[in-house]
């Protein structure tokens, strides 16, 4: 028995590594893409929309990061929806719709809840978040590299994508609904508050030190996956929570890259 508790121990431990790494690589590959469609400022906003969803799960007693994902994919094609109908800004329609979230989920959420909600919490992983999250990183990893091509041109010339045959609104609402996938990834380890940091901020640091996109891509992962690892690893030592310890480190390297000139 207490040779299954240790394998069992073991298997979670190198499970919550493999979902880690997994989704730092998401989270870099999905930044470069929001700062070149200039969704920099909705990274934050965005993320608060999992909130009733995350009230509505401990309500029913499901699990809060199932309910996470699906209203962070509701919120995602009601924010596209807006959009379309309003022709204003993504910006300011993920401000609108983030308001009310926030609002409604501090209503829902309370106490520790609603701080493990905001900024992820030192509860172990499950079984269960490993298995949605390792396969919904791959998936988001898949989306990004195999439509890099139609999302650069129609980040660049909306007119010019739509001319080319590609379907400028759906490939819109996928991103989003990928954006959306990816904050989900990293609620359990920062938090609806600050997992919109991690997306942006690594691929702010590969913006400055990349010559060309695949370049940024590359370094957008690697520091991505960096200042998780090291994050995690200093939460640990100090015995704080991971996800303001992550975001701290991946700041500082933002810092350091101030130093050299952008290419």
């Amino acid at each position: 028995m207490a040779r299954l508790s240790d394998t069992m121990s073991t298997a979670l431990e190198v499970g919550s590594l493999a979902m880690a790494l997994a989704m730092a690589t998401a989270a870099g590959l999905v930044g470069c893409f929001a700062i070149m469609r200039r969704m920099t400022l909705a990274a934050d906003p965005l993320s608060h929309v999992a909130l009733p969803g995350i009230g509505i799960a401990l309500a029913l007693g499901l699990h809060p990061l199932f309910g996470a994902a699906a209203m962070l994919f509701f919120g995602a094609l009601l924010i596209w929806a807006l959009e379309r109908k309003t022709r204003l800004a993504t910006e300011t329609v993920i401000g609108v719709v983030f308001s009310a979230a926030l609002a409604v989920g501090s209503l829902m959420s309370s106490g520790e809840d609603l701080i493990e909600s905001l900024f992820g919490g030192p509860s172990r992983i499950t079984l269960g978040e490993i298995a949605f999250g390792i396969p919904a990183a791959g998936a988001v990893v898949f989306f990004v590299l195999r439509s890099k091509t139609r999302l650069i041109l129609a980040a660049v010339s909306p007119e010019i994508a739509h001319t080319s045959g590609i379907n400028v609104a759906r490939l819109n609402l996928l991103f989003l609904e990928t954006f959306a996938l990816t904050i989900a990834l990293g609620l359990r380890y920062l938090g609806a508050l600050l997992m919109g940091s991690l997306i942006i901020i690594p691929a702010a640091t590969a913006k400055r030190l990349a010559g060309s996109l695949t370049e940024m891509l590359r370094w957008a992962v690697g520091i991505a996956i960096v200042d998780t690892m090291v994050g995690t690893t200093l939460a640990r030592l100090v015995h704080r929570s991971a996800g303001p310890v992550i975001i701290t480190v991946a700041t500082g390297v933002f810092l350091l890259s101030l130093i050299r000139r952008p290419r």
